[in-house]
């Protein structure tokens, strides 16, 4: 008999992804193929089907492969802790890999966990109390009891030994990859259409991701106003789902009477992303804190001049392909701003660099290290 490998699939299907969601369905994916020696068995907290399924190739969903059993255990609440620990004690798997979310409190001898990002410990103030807590308490207990663990960054890794105390040899750096689908638009007919669709005027700077303290909208939001009085047909783009603290960044906006100048069209429909993307004039990340920063590669390999913080994973992600500026200082931004703005050959420039950044990424890279990670684990 192979042996079994368990993996939380319960963020892989979500009709709405964001970082970890995506994460967590790309990585799947990719890596089943590279597992066929095992047994592999996926948990799921609702029947699958709803989400992402196949491949842009017609390929079948992720699931369906012969080596893999799909398990469905719902449950209402608290289902890593409860309903996941539950199954860990009845039908343990020989290893555990949990991409996307946090080890049951019931687990098996051998486990594999991704740290995303240490945010909550450098900058508290932007999130719940009760998150906060709750990320340290499991990402400190995580750490230091898997068997193993992923960073999604050299600046994550680096903040799990200085922080926590992990010797370096328990975590290997396993970089995401992109969605490869993303691809420059330059259909005139389809850049306008979607911004008809989303109420934009053109030119516009974009933030993609979602709107919370984190992302440091609102130093965003004050250099984007510093820009107005020389590049008064300017709009700034603030897309993505609401976050916590997303009401007082909208307020901020009506503050300064900007309320026709800053536009907030929210999530954004996977098929309209590219053509989003690819229309910005500037794509503006400032974030406080990434433990890697996926919105930067998807501008990227959309052919946008990149802007984005020096701090954290930004500069390791980004590599020649952005503009760095400091994010706790809205003068740098701004100049950061206006800089690429007016300065059309700069933005020609990053937008090479970042095509030529691409390559080092992909979620089959990411799935290879991944595989090496639990083939040694579970020899």
């Amino acid at each position: 008999m192979p042996s079994v490998i368990g993996i939380d699939a319960s963020r892989a299907l979500s009709a709405a992804p964001t970082g970890t969601e995506g994460y967590s369905y790309h990585l799947i994916r990719a890596l089943l193929p590279r597992l066929t020696d095992y047994r592999v068995r996926l948990y799921f907290r609702s029947a699958p089907g709803s989400g992402p399924t196949g491949g842009a190739d017609g390929t079948s969903p992720f699931w369906t492969a012969p080596h893999v059993e799909p398990r469905v255990i719902p449950f209402p609440r608290l289902w890593t802790h409860l309903r996941l620990s539950w199954e860990m004690g009845l039908h343990a798997p020989d290893l555990l890999f949990v991409p996307a979310h946090l080890l049951p409190l019931v687990r098996p001898r051998r486990t594999l966990v991704t740290v995303h990002d240490l945010g909550y410990r450098y900058f508290p103030a932007a999130h719940p109390w009760r998150q906060r807590l709750y990320l340290e308490w499991g990402t400190r207990r995580d750490a230091r009891t898997a068997t193993h663990l992923l960073a999604d960054s050299r600046a994550t890794r680096d903040a799990l030994v200085r922080e926590y105390g992990i010797p370096e040899r328990k975590i290997t750096v396993a970089y995401p990859g992109y969605e490869a689908t993303l691809q420059p638009v330059r259909d005139p007919a389809r850049l306008a259409a979607v911004r008809a669709r989303y109420e934009i005027s053109d030119p516009y700077v974009l933030y993609l991701g979602r709107i919370q303290p984190r992302k440091n909208l609102e130093r965003l939001v004050n250099a984007f106003a510093r820009l107005l009085p020389d590049h008064p047909a300017l709009t700034l783009v603030l897309a993505g789902p609401p976050g916590w603290l997303e009401q007082p960044i909208r307020a901020q906006v009506q503050a300064l009477g900007l309320a026709e100048r800053v536009r907030f069209p929210g999530y954004i429909a996977p098929e309209d992303k590219a053509a989003l993307l690819s229309g910005a004039l500037v794509f503006a990340f400032p974030s406080l804190y990434e433990g890697f920063g996926f919105p930067v590669l998807e501008a990227q390999a959309c052919g946008v001049p990149v802007l984005t913080s020096l701090t954290s994973s930004l500069p390791e992600v980004a590599g020649k392909g952005a503009w760095l500026v400091n994010p706790l200082e809205e003068s740098s931004i701004a100049a950061g701003l206006d800089y690429l703005v007016r300065d059309e050959g700069m933005r020609r420039y990053l937008v090479a660099r970042g095509q030529e950044n691409l390559s080092r990424f992909s979620w089959e890279a990411t799935a290879e290290t991944v595989a090496g990670v639990i083939q040694t684990l579970m020899a």
